[in-house]
């Protein structure tokens, strides 16, 4: 029997990650969302358990880095809307991590593979929520339900435009990723 979301817990988690990343979003300091989320990444890495507590830290740590593809994106909402968790060979190939988040991604694998799942359902929503946004960012609502492809595009995207030259940018190849609890 597959598994389910739980759709309170998915829509509290959504709240509590926009709140944290919104408080960092200040034009201000323009880097503050980014030294945070890359704190957080430090340190959710070095103590996963961490998520018992605030779990909303893995989608804050993982947000404007993960991406759907169109196809995955009907995917997503299709899970979402039957409140089916996907299994772990549909969940891989619908989310484009980037490759400086890998070690991350496999740490929080490890300690708790729904979690990660969770994790990216949440990401899904707060681009779909934030996409959906009329006007300033503080001032949304969940209005339009539509399934338009560039309702679920990412703001936050625009905040890492250009650093793939940096980093080695997004893996597409998951076939190619093994973790440690694959092949037995």
């Amino acid at each position: 029997m597959s598994k389910t979301f739980d759709k309170n817990r998915l829509e509290a988690l959504k709240t509590d990650a926009y709140e944290n990343i919104e408080s960092y979003n200040d034009p201000d300091t323009p880097k503050a969302l980014e030294k945070f989320t890359s704190q957080i990444k430090a340190i959710l890495q070095a103590d996963p358990k961490m998520l018992h507590s605030v779990p909303e830290y893995l989608p804050v740590a993982l947000y404007g880095r993960v991406k759907f593809t169109p196809e995955a994106t009907l995917k997503w909402a299709a899970w979402l809307n039957k409140n089916t968790m996907p299994v772990w060979d549909e969940f891989k190939t619908s989310v484009a991590f980037n490759n400086a988040d890998l070690p991350l991604v496999k740490t929080i694998r490890e300690f708790n593979e729904d979690l990660l799942i969770e994790s990216c359902a949440v990401l899904f929503m707060l681009n779909k929520h934030i996409a959906a946004a009329p006007g300033p960012r503080d001032n949304f609502d969940d209005e339009d339900e539509d399934s338009d492809e560039s309702s679920y595009r990412n703001e936050a995207d625009d905040d890492y435009e250009g650093r793939d030259d940096e980093e080695e940018g997004y893996d597409d190849q998951y076939d190619e990723i093994t973790f440690n609890r694959e092949g037995r």
